[in-house]
């Protein structure tokens, strides 16, 4: 005998179909609305007293700005991090990294999975939406891809096993190190966790005061940091391809070849224009030895990719070097990872349509696979609106300021990249500057593509073509 079917007629089940319609109808309005829902939560959350060393509320700017670098990921603050906030404050400054660098479709489609007690194909499109854009699209997508959908659950896996064991290890090759330099067991314990965690998801906080530097020479301290930061930023996808792979390149796919690829050539060449342009700064490379200066131009130009760490005072840095650390944070790391920027594929397939058409070639090619002309669209798509987002900030705030131009900018492309490195204008700017870098970093972390997509009220079908003309381009 068969059993009475469950009723669908009931206030959970009501809103379970909702927010099933909703996502299926504007996915990514759904995770916008997540991730400002948690920066409204987290809001809350540092303006509580217990929050602050002084036991009293922290001024509305101080909170959301604070709420919003941390579900961000991007390392900026308008207050001494270290000495403001309370354990208990370090504790959601903890915990907010950690969510936000899971990314924000891979967030949604999680809480949609929560809510729906299933992993269904509008999670999977979700989810999936972190790992390629193009999916956030209506319409059919080539499943060439780093990660398929079909797989999209075990990359939900994958994202929460790889940071766990990632943050992990990073932190048990940085506790020993802490001993040495006489720090207490316990606290030892704590700070290591925290900055493995500020690390891997690219964000860049310290724990104490003193910052980097103890260790600001120590090659093994800064080596392992930069490990942490390079695992974050190089993307899920990636790591998940690797992860079963790894010995065997022909398996790779497009992306994470590319992406490989350019994030080690951008490495490689960051760090040589630091070694250069920094070779007879006085406040910074000149009085270091030969292995000092590699480190440290390693270190920065790993950093300036979206790590946020800093081992010298970035104001002392030269212009020419304050210019290619804009350029780097402007690119930042791999797509679906806890870096920011316009990624490091955009700019390769942007490198890759230039050579093609310099050699006349009618279509993109790359290790034997034709890139087909939506992904250009796309990349194009996402560098204006970076440029965009940039050169509006930075008008606005030198309207509001009486600060240099490339103190303002450097500021401006950290916080859209979500970096974190700043000249000291953020702490030092007026609160409606803060605000307005606020803004700038919640944009650059929602990611272009996902605010495109979401302004849209649909994406209508045009059935017809019409006459072809050419424009004078160049």
């Amino acid at each position: 005998m068969r059993g009475k079917p469950i009723s669908r007629d009931t206030p959970f089940a009501r809103i379970r179909d909702g927010v099933d319609a909703f996502i299926a109808a504007t996915p990514a309005r759904f995770a916008i609305l997540i991730f400002a829902s948690l920066i409204l939560v987290f809001t809350a959350l540092f303006s509580l007293p217990l929050s602050t060393t002084s036991g009293k509320q922290a001024p509305l700017v101080d909170a959301l700005f604070t709420a919003v670098s941390v579900i961000c990921v991007t390392g900026l603050s308008t207050v001494d991090m270290a000495t403001y906030w309370s354990p208990l404050g370090h504790l959601f400054i903890f915990i907010g990294v950690e969510i936000g660098g899971i990314g924000v479709l891979t967030l949604a489609s999680i809480l949609g999975l929560v809510i729906s007690r299933r992993l269904g194909l509008r999670q999977k499109l979700l989810a999936a939406g972190d790992a390629n854009p193009l999916r956030i699209r209506k319409g059919p997508i080539a499943e060439g891809q780093a990660v398929r959908l079909g797989e999209t659950g075990n990359l939900l896996v994958t994202v929460a096993v790889s940071a766990i064991a990632i943050e992990l290890v990073v932190a048990l090759l940085l506790y020993p190190r802490m001993l040495l330099e006489g720090v207490d067991p316990f606290s030892a314990a704590w700070e290591s966790i925290y900055i493995s965690a500020m690390a891997f998801t690219n964000t860049g906080f310290l724990p104490t005061s003193e910052g980097l530097t103890p260790y600001a020479g120590d090659v093994w301290f800064l080596s392992v940091i930069m490990i942490g930061v390079i695992l974050g930023a190089i993307g899920f996808p990636v790591i998940y391809v690797l992860s079963r792979n790894l010995r065997h390149p022909r398996k790779w796919s497009l992306h994470v070849k590319m992406t490989i690829l350019t994030f080690g050539l951008l490495l490689v060449l960051g760090a040589l224009a630091y070694f250069v342009l920094e070779f007879n700064n006085p406040r910074t490379f000149a009085n270091l030895d030969p292995g000092q200066r590699v480190l440290q131009s390693f270190f920065m130009s790993t950093m300036a990719r979206s790590g946020g760490f800093s081992t010298i005072d970035i104001s002392h840095l030269d212009g020419s070097s304050l210019l290619v650390t804009d350029m780097l944070m402007f690119i930042g790391g791999g797509s679906a990872s806890t870096a920011g920027g316009i990624k490091v594929t955009t700019l390769a397939v942007l490198f890759l349509a230039a050579f093609a058409e310099a050699r006349g070639n009618d279509e993109m090619e790359a290790y034997e696979r034709r890139i087909p002309p939506d992904v250009l669209r796309l990349g194009v798509s996402v560098v204006l609106w970076g440029a965009t987002t940039v050169a509006a900030s930075s008008i606005i705030l030198l309207l509001i300021t009486d600060e240099p131009l490339d103190y303002v900018l450097f500021d401006v492309i950290s916080a859209f990249a979500t970096c974190g490195l700043s000249t000291g204008f953020t702490q030092n700017a007026s609160d409606g500057a803060q605000y307005v870098l606020a803004a700038t970093m919640f944009l650059g972390r929602i990611g272009t593509v996902t605010l495109a997509a979401a302004l849209a009220a649909s994406q209508r079908r045009q059935l017809f073509r019409r006459p072809e003309e050419r424009p004078i381009v160049g």
